[in-house]
């Protein structure tokens, strides 16, 4: 085994989040060593912009890195790349890579969000099925769109409906597959996913719902098409899975870290295990927003908002982790900015015109305001921030006015009383 290296903090995901540790933990004076490793072979990158820009060529692979090498040399952080940690010892304060390196930590910091999960059927891991969670993964699906023109995306979320809409603008003819009754059933109420639903088919998208796929079919080892339960069969020469994550945390579970759909943490992102924090995709923590729910957010701003809580924490400042989720989504012309959750939601107020692909869907939850999806509507979203972070309760039938700007439903606060 190759001489043990330490490190004071090292952050093993090189992600939003694990990034984002590493910044803010420089930016807060922790002056001891401090390493990042990946599983990936590059500088930290965006991953957003994989599904949209990047696939469809508008963005090169230099204009979503995270920061450049000279970033993370000037605040001497070690980039530990292409490497994959399949063992965690917590009684030694140390990891071990699949390649049989040994390192030493003081405090570890878990971010290794997790890998796409992929379908149970036969024919998934013929060559043309992708995920979507990586540069490989894009590049992959990049290098063979010249010979595509019939692309199958299994699954209805956000993943699967975004790469459906730059594949459509790039020529392709498309087919979505979603197992429940409608697209962007888990994130969001019937409403907005009707309307994406005829968006997408207004651009051309063979989208179906209540489908189950048996198969997929191949030819000479590649895709030649899917097979549904019904016995259809979609020809196709790619197929794009987006049914969620995985998240990767099989390391810290079999070192008997708490957890199981992800690895639980508490208010300030530690696990179980000493000196152990973990962030994310990955980190299954009670969430205020979800009432107290066991939750995991796949977003940027939890992972890099986590991020934060864990830096403070380790210099010094204990402030338990409690922020509005947010999250968006870009798809055709329409800008979609989601803030709060919607899970449970017992109301949803429209404020807009359908019609006129400007507006918001307000959800309510026993009168209270829990969540907002705004579509190219930008200001509803900045001002129903608070309205969410207050839990604001407001007559929906002032709501639904569009002519009334959200900010004048925002609770007063008092004043505090004059000195003396």
């Amino acid at each position: 085994m190759p001489d043990r290296t330490f490190h004071d903090i090292l952050i093993v995901g090189a992600g939003h989040g694990g990034a984002q540790a590493a910044i803010a933990l420089r930016q807060r004076g922790f002056a001891g060593s401090l390493a990042l490793l990946g599983d990936e072979p590059s500088l930290p990158y965006e991953r957003p912009p994989l599904s949209k820009e990047y696939l469809s060529g508008e963005k090169p692979f230099e204009r979503i890195l995270l920061r450049p090498a000279a970033f993370w040399e000037a605040r001497e952080v070690s980039l530990l790349p292409g490497r994959t940690v399949v063992e965690v010892d917590p009684a030694g304060h140390r990891v071990v890579t699949a390649g049989g390196e040994a390192i030493g930590y003081g405090t570890l910091i878990w971010a290794t969000g997790g890998a796409p999960r992929r379908l149970g059927c036969a024919g998934h891991d013929l060559r043309g099925v992708h995920g979507v969670r990586t540069r490989a993964d894009v590049d992959r699906m990049i290098a063979e769109l010249p010979d595509v023109e019939r692309v199958v995306v299994v699954g209805g979320g956000y993943i699967g409906l975004e790469a459906a809409a730059v594949l459509t603008k790039l020529g392709k003819h498309v087919t979505v597959l979603e197992a429940q009754d409608r697209v962007l059933a888990r994130v969001a109420g019937e409403t907005l996913s009707r309307f994406y639903e005829a968006e997408h088919r207004r651009h051309g998208v063979d989208l179906r719902t209540g489908v189950t796929v048996l198969c997929i079919e191949e030819r000479e080892g590649s895709v030649s098409g899917v097979r549904l339960a019904d016995g259809t069969v979609l020809p196709c020469e790619m197929v794009i899975v987006g049914i969620g994550i995985v998240p990767a945390v099989e390391p810290l579970l079999e070192a008997s870290a708490a957890g199981g759909n992800g690895v639980t943490v508490d208010a300030c992102c530690r696990t179980s295990l000493p000196d152990i924090y973990a962030i994310g995709d990955c980190a299954a923590h009670a969430n205020s927003f979800a009432d107290g729910a066991m939750v995991r957010l796949e977003s940027v701003q939890n992972a890099n908002d986590q991020a934060t809580t864990v830096a403070k924490a380790l210099t010094g400042t204990v402030e338990p982790y409690h922020t509005v989720p947010w999250f968006w989504s870009n798809q055709y012309d329409l800008k979609l900015q989601t803030v709060g959750l919607s899970t449970g939601h017992d109301a949803a107020v429209l404020r807009g015109n359908l019609d006129e692909r400007s507006f918001s869907l307000v959800y309510l939850k026993e009168g209270r305001v829990v969540a907002l999806d705004c579509v190219n509507r930008a200001r509803d979203y900045v001002q129903g921030r608070a309205l969410v972070a207050e839990r604001a309760r407001i007559d929906p039938a002032l709501l639904s006015d569009a002519s009334i700007a959200l900010r004048d439903f925002v609770p007063a606060k008092e004043a505090a009383p004059s000195p003396g």
